[in-house]
């Protein structure tokens, strides 16, 4: 099911009045209505995927009650260790079985000796990466003894497949949405206003913004022989709004709906595109990723407790699997090095922690050298979608290279002017609401309620104009 569907309308709306007008009353009930709600909204995709779910769900559930068990290390590394690799096992098959074997027969080629295996018709569940990630934090965290393990089943399952952020995030740790699965919730009109407000916001982002950047990033990429240098880094930048405003419209809409019900969810995203450095980026770009990676991998690796050296190391393990985890091609792996590349000079200058606070805060306009940092590192940014939307290595290889040529540019093949006057608008609205959890947050509190309301209708007409079809997600494929 589509957040941007009419389905999930009435769907939601169905749960709301059921939540809160039948349900409110009873904890537990209402921890079932969230259950099956979820269930049927996974289910909406594809039923036959759900026992992965219900596995994912009893596996962790139980390995977790004998982690609280048992005393003895070696036992409680054991079943870590399970976990892991059981977890691990299921998301390796579906997602990167045919990547592995592909190669392997690629690798046999090279060397003389060709040889056929078939692969295997595998779909890829959505929302796995997901939920894989977040059922292992829970069994870390447990053997950690940073939480105790549940015994209450309903409440456990309801956090695994909780539908707001099942799909694609975001990632959310036990420690933090799991406890508020045992406290009886009361409806918030101004939290609920806040999280329609959200919803808004990420509908707008995705159908306006995203879908219409799909469009003219498509057109560029798949003819990129045709166009010079200027309309490739354009499709570039249509590229580059297309995800941020697809992903994190997404995780609007997610947030946004979890208020509805009561339940807060982290932020994902802070505005990454005002970012001074790529650290500063990676600071603000899918938030609940990257802390999952700094703490379940980078830490754990010694973080920047170790020598120059080994920092290094762990710099480039984690981009790389961070890579890696998005999808099974090398072109994932290679956005995930260049980033590790981009953030290297930050590392070994000590520089990598220098712009924690935000951009120009209380002040309307950034200073001349805030300005071209966010420029240059926009720049590299884009350069590196390149290899996350191309093809191939090949592709992305020979479509910077164009980009990257000042012989090779002239005037924009491509001209939607008024579609560019929109981002820039919408740049406008996100810089001056840099300050909230997103854009809408803070930004129209202080207007008068009649323009207010102008201004709510007016993205709701938006919204409604340029919704054709209801896209999925990009993440949707991660």
């Amino acid at each position: 099911m589509l957040f941007n569907s009419l389905d999930f309308a009435l769907f939601l709306t169905i749960v709301f009045a059921l939540y809160w007008f039948v349900f409110q009353k009873n904890l537990k009930v209402q921890n079932a209505l969230v259950l099956v709600a979820s269930y049927v909204f996974y289910g909406w995709w594809d039923w036959s995927f759900l026992w992965l779910i219900l596995f994912s769900t009893l596996f962790n559930y139980f390995l977790a009650i004998g982690l609280g068990k048992y005393d003895k290390e070696r036992t409680r590394k054991l079943l870590l260790w399970t976990s892991v690799a059981v977890n691990l096992g299921f998301l390796g098959f579906f997602k990167y079985y045919n990547f592995f074997l592909d190669n392997f027969v690629q690798a046999f080629s090279f060397f003389g000796n060709p040889i056929t295996i078939r692969g295997l018709d595998i779909v890829l569940p959505v929302g796995i990466s997901f939920y894989t990630f977040q059922t292992m934090s829970y069994s870390i965290d447990v053997y950690r003894k940073q939480l105790e393990p549940t015994k209450d089943f309903i409440a456990f399952s309801a956090y695994v497949s909780f539908f707001p952020q099942l799909v694609a995030g975001p990632i959310e740790r036990a420690i933090n949405l799991l406890p508020q699965f045992y406290t009886k919730r009361t409806f918030d009109y101004v939290k609920a206003v806040d999280g329609c407000r959200q919803i808004l916001w990420g509908l707008f982002k995705k159908i306006v913004i995203a879908d219409n950047c799909a469009e003219y990033a498509n057109k560029i990429f798949e003819n990129y022989q045709d166009y010079n240098g200027a309309t490739l880094f354009l499709g570039a930048i249509f590229f580059a709004f297309q995800i941020y405003c697809d992903f994190s419209g997404y995780s609007d809409i997610a947030i946004g709906t979890s208020r509805l019900f009561g339940f807060s969810l982290m932020q994902n995203f802070a505005f990454p595109y005002f970012s001074r450095d790529v650290a500063e980026f990676w600071r603000r770009w899918h938030i609940s990723l990257s802390t999952w990676f700094r703490d379940y991998v980078y830490i754990p690796l010694g973080g920047s407790r170790v020598s120059k050296w080994k920092q290094v190391r762990n710099t480039f393990i984690i981009f790389l699997v961070s890579g890696f985890w998005h999808g099974a091609n090398w072109t994932f792996v290679a956005w995930g090095a260049l980033h590790a590349l981009y953030f290297l000079p930050l590392l070994l200058g000590q520089k990598n922690r220098k712009n924690l606070g935000i951009v120009a805060e209380n002040r309307m306009l950034p200073n001349l050298r805030e300005l071209y940092s966010m420029l240059l590192t926009f720049t590299l940014i884009t350069l590196a979608w390149v290899f996350f939307r191309a093809e191939n290595l090949g592709e992305a290889i020979n479509y910077n290279s164009v980009v990257l040529d000042p012989f090779k540019w002239g005037f924009l093949e491509v001209r939607p002017w008024y579609f560019l006057f929109l981002i820039a608008i919408f740049i406008v609205l996100e810089w001056l609401g840099r300050k909230g959890d997103f854009a809408l947050q803070y930004l129209v509190n202080t207007w008068k309620k009649q323009y207010r309301w102008m201004f709510y209708l007016s993205l709701v007409i938006l919204t409604f104009w340029w919704s054709k079809e209801s896209n999925e997600f990009i993440y949707f494929q991660f």
